[in-house]
């Protein structure tokens, strides 16, 4: 009776700790190196987007990174329809990100990084502007919020790379990477 009473709550807490496992989402600078994996690996991110989506009460940065790897399913994905169907997901949820945080510099950085690279034909564009002038505003006041020195340094560089910003923007921009450096 009692080994049958200890191993009923054993397999309790064992259940109740792999749910609150899968629920648990890494911090920022986790989540910042497994979306870097994620871009090759299709088995991380249906592993990210399974933790993002069972989280609770998400934070505006991680409903971005929910966002980015709906953007992942989207290259990942074979078929057109699904394609399609994530990347509008993603469009959605980072829209809802920015609208929970709209002077989050590394939320606008997802989104712009995610429509500088879907292709123009697409329509998912329509962002660009305002985000890059959103995030050149944040780097001016020097108002990083969710985004560490490495991060900033990674938003900063790929403005200048993204050869969308203009040449007073392009001139700021490499000011604040000779001060940040």
């Amino acid at each position: 009776m009692k080994l049958s009473s200890f191993i009923l709550v054993l397999f309790c807490l064992l259940t109740g700790f792999v749910n609150y496992v899968k629920a648990d989402i890494p911090g920022p600078k986790v989540l910042r190196k497994q979306l870097l994996i994620a871009l090759e690996k299709r088995s991380l991110t249906d592993s990210l987007y399974t933790a993002l989506t069972a989280a609770q009460n998400k934070s505006p940065i991680n409903v971005c990174y929910l966002g980015v790897v709906l953007a992942l399913k989207a290259k990942h994905a074979w078929n057109p329809y699904y394609k399609v169907k994530y990347l509008n997901d993603a469009e959605n949820t980072l829209q809802v990100a920015v609208n929970r945080e709209p002077d989050n510099m590394e939320i606008r950085f997802m989104r712009f990084s995610i429509e500088h690279n879907v292709p123009g034909f697409l329509g998912y564009n329509k962002h660009l502007v305002t985000d890059r002038e959103e995030m050149i505003k944040q780097l001016d006041r020097k108002h990083y919020t969710t985004a560490d020195h490495e991060v900033v340094l990674t938003i900063i560089k790929f403005l200048l790379d993204s050869k969308r910003c203009t040449a007073q923007e392009n001139e700021k921009l490499h000011k604040q990477l000779a001060t940040l450096k």
